[in-house]
């Protein structure tokens, strides 16, 4: 076994914030340098979604639904606290403190660098990334952290379903509070679109290749071989994203930067809220840190999914959520090295 992979993350994940940072530049380039390649992808819509990038989406989240068990769920009972720290600080408290920070930041601290208009569209974005909690790399997280694996899934899982029913209400409040009207179509579309029928067609084919060769082989030879997948479908979404986004970019750099702050300090809070509660509520460092990673990270493959559907590949919206991928990455790798360092605050 290769030494990323004991591990728990293997080499594209580890240095994913440099191939986003490349992917950025070369999307950018492109939409400066070849403009006939986003003008031509840009015909391919329908009902204000890029099918190449529809279809992108896809190859990222079916990977990363097939690691959901919803199995695991009848074992909910057992040990309930951790899930109500997960549930409560991803539902209850994370959209309305990533509003808050970000409004903050884009309309006060930011006022005289950031025109309103555009702030309202980073608001959009960062609301989307709020609402969103991971769904995917937290795997890593938890293994990293020597997290309880089985009770990870069913945090994850039960995630997903509540992701179903509370996403959108959340996102269209949220949004209509920043000035920022939804179609409720559109985002419920995007939902089924990017949740439903991947969870579903993820929950099928675990059923399928499960029944005929085994779970062993399911988690340790099939899924595998779709990791390359997910990160190649990122990668290529961001440059296609990056080369409607060129013009944005070259004009105001600085703005990456300003996006940044808000998201990194809503990611630190948000840990410090999951992490700190468990403590008190004295549940074991293996409960505790990926309840922390949950609501820390964000489904920023649903954020990204939604701010193009809603607002198209051309929107700041979709440059919030695509700037939420680049930091998200090295400071959850930081968090992750907290974590392991204060493992003695936790009972053993």
């Amino acid at each position: 076994m290769s030494k990323e992979k004991a591990q728990g993350i293997g080499f594209f994940e580890r240095y994913l914030t440099v191939w986003v940072a490349l992917c950025m530049v070369v999307g950018v380039l492109i939409g400066r340098f070849i403009p006939a390649i986003p003008a031509f992808l840009g015909r391919f819509e329908y009902a204000n979604v890029s099918i190449p990038i529809a279809i992108l989406i896809w190859l990222m989240i079916y990977p990363m639904m097939l690691k959901v068990d919803f199995h695991s769920i009848k074992n909910v009972g057992k040990n309930p606290k951790g899930l109500f720290v997960t549930w409560v600080t991803n539902w209850l408290i994370k959209p309305f403190t990533m509003f808050g920070i970000a409004w903050l930041f884009f309309f006060v601290v930011f006022k005289a660098l950031i025109p309103p208009e555009l702030a309202r569209d980073y608001l959009a974005g960062a609301v989307l990334l709020g609402a969103a909690p991971c769904t995917a790399m937290v795997f890593v997280w938890s293994h990293l952290t020597k997290g309880d694996a089985a009770y990870t899934v069913v945090q994850v899982a039960t995630n997903d379903l509540i992701i179903l029913i509370a996403f959108t209400p959340i996102v269209a409040f949220l949004l209509g509070v920043g000035g920022v009207q939804i179609p409720w179509d559109t985002l419920i579309l995007s939902v089924v679109l990017f949740v439903v029928i991947p969870l579903a067609g993820g929950v099928l084919t675990r059923t399928l290749v499960t029944k005929k060769k085994g779970a062993d082989y399911f988690q340790n030879s099939f899924i595998p071989k779709f990791s390359n997948i997910t990160v190649a479908g990122l990668l290529l979404t961001l440059v296609i994203i990056f080369s409607f986004q060129g013009k944005v970019i070259l004009e105001n750099p600085l703005h990456i930067v300003l996006i940044a702050v808000p998201l990194i300090l809503q990611t630190i809070l948000i840990f410090a809220i999951a992490y700190i509660a468990s403590k008190l509520l004295k549940l074991p460092h293996s409960i505790a840190a990926p309840a922390g990673m949950i609501g820390a990270s964000n489904f920023f493959e649903l954020s990204v999914a939604v701010a193009i559907a809603l607002f198209g590949t051309g929107s700041p919206v979709a440059l919030a959520t695509i700037v939420g991928v680049l930091v998200e990455v090295p400071v959850m790798l930081m968090l992750v090295k907290f974590a392991n360092k204060t493992k003695g605050w936790f009972p053993a």
